[in-house]
């Protein structure tokens, strides 16, 4: 931007476990979505990755939340706090005012207009007037180079910390869609009560999505298997200390239902699918984008389950962010954007 342009253009991916922003095309803050506040002020203490360190550690003058809860709002004044520091921290104020910035943020598709609401509310609070809003799924077929205005069907599933998003899209719009409340945080969970259950081990949130990380499967045999992942925690009933080794084919057999579940959404959205669009996805293949892209073996799963190639977007996990940086400097062509 030259000195005499007083608008400054940033892009926001507000996720349910990270939140990307893009500044002049290029990710100037990737940080978990916490924020630790000082519960007798109520004043901000740490955003990011510094409050997610204090995950599970606070005493009773501070208290760590995740504002966002399955891609929508849970506390409305955590987000505008959290969306005004991560804007401080990716450094793109300089001397004006922040009321002169645009933004482009994602929300998820199944948004109700509420929740839509909620967000423009909580971007426009903290200080920002002028506010778009792109769908996810849309957002991560631009982020990835599909030509979405394109008359040929495309289709994305996008897994992320709170919401699978699973579109079909031709001509600039989303055809057919599902948006699911199940996606990350939920085998994050299934890990941290199987851990329990059959281990008779206590662990936290954050050590189960390190297991998630280290030896997370949706298949329970892999070419090249990770070994396996040692775990430390008290024992449930004695509260003595506690070793474990994890191997991935027990966590596949705890994520099973919750990938059955995807599995299942995407088989539907392809049922809603007009036949021509569908002949082009079976050309094309589906692609995968999102934190739960990584998951090992997972696309060779849905690949066998549903019999159309799946495709591991190039930079799954900032698929989304891209998208809404490449909408945000194309704000005029797109048809596509919520204003």
């Amino acid at each position: 931007m030259g000195l005499f342009s007083f608008t400054k253009e940033i892009a926001i991916d507000l996720g349910t476990a990270n939140t990307v922003v893009i500044y002049n095309g290029k990710i100037v803050v990737d940080e978990p979505s916490v924020i630790a506040f000082n519960d007798r002020t109520g004043k901000p203490l740490a955003i990011g990755s510094e409050a997610q360190k204090m995950q599970g550690k606070t005493h009773s003058n501070i208290k760590t939340i995740r504002p966002l809860r399955n891609g929508v709002i849970a506390d409305f004044y955590a987000t505008e706090q959290m969306i005004r520091g991560m804007i401080k921290m990716a450094n793109c104020k300089g001397n004006f005012f922040i009321s002169s910035m645009r933004i482009v943020i994602c929300i998820p598709s199944g948004s109700t207009e509420v929740e839509i609401r909620a967000v423009r509310d909580s971007v426009e609070h903290a200080g920002i007037r002028d506010v778009y809003l792109i769908y996810e799924p849309m957002a991560a077929a631009v982020g990835i180079g599909l030509n979405v205005e394109a008359a040929e069907g495309n289709m994305v599933v996008d897994i992320g910390g709170g919401t699978t998003e699973i579109a079909v899209i031709s001509l600039g719009g989303i055809v057919s869609n599902k948006s699911i409340r199940l996606a990350g945080d939920d085998l994050t969970t299934d890990i941290l009560e199987y851990m329990g259950r059959q281990h008779n081990i206590k662990i936290g949130e954050r050590t189960a999505e390190l297991i998630k990380i280290n030896v997370g499967s949706a298949l329970a045999n892999l070419a090249n298997p990770p070994e396996d992942y040692i775990v430390f925690g008290p024992n449930r009933m004695t509260a003595l200390p506690m070793e474990v080794p994890v191997s991935y084919q027990e966590i596949t057999h705890c994520l099973d239902k919750s990938i059955s579940k995807i599995e299942l959404a995407v088989l539907n959205t392809l049922e809603n699918t007009p036949p021509e669009l569908y002949a082009d996805i079976v050309h094309n293949g589906i692609y995968l984008t999102g934190g739960g892209a990584l998951l090992k073996g997972l696309d060779k799963r849905l690949g066998d389950k549903i019999n159309i190639p799946f495709h591991i977007a190039e930079d799954p996990l900032h698929a989304v962010a891209k998208g809404t940086s490449i909408a945000l400097k194309n704000i005029n062509k797109f048809n596509f954007l919520i204003r």
